[in-house]
């Protein structure tokens, strides 16, 4: 199966989980205090990251595709990252960034 993922920098993490909980009828599946947030739902992949005020809105999109064998990015003709990745690719990813284990 494929999901649209999209990829949004916000300066309030905890504010936009209260405000993206509501706009898509779940909670994140995966919480970082006061730096990530994953949604995961039956129609989207999005994901929110502390930004500064200056990088605010889409970070990048593609899709989270259980065909997928790992984890790949390139640039569409306007420069915008399209990042394609299966679930166990994405959670490596941020268990990489933030130091945590999410997978065995």
């Amino acid at each position: 199966m494929r999901k649209f993922h999209i990829a949004i920098g916000v300066t309030d993490i905890e504010k936009s989980i209260e405000d993206y909980s509501i706009r898509l009828g779940d909670n994140p599946s995966i919480h970082i205090e006061g730096e990530y947030a994953l949604f995961r739902t039956a129609s989207i992949n999005m994901s929110i990251r502390k930004v500064e005020n200056t990088t605010t809105g889409v970070r990048h999109i593609g899709w989270e595709d259980d065909g997928a064998t790992g984890f790949s990015e390139d640039k569409d003709c306007n420069g915008l990252i399209w990042e394609i990745f299966n679930k166990k690719a994405q959670e490596d990813e941020i268990s990489r960034l933030w130091k945590i284990p999410l997978t065995k």
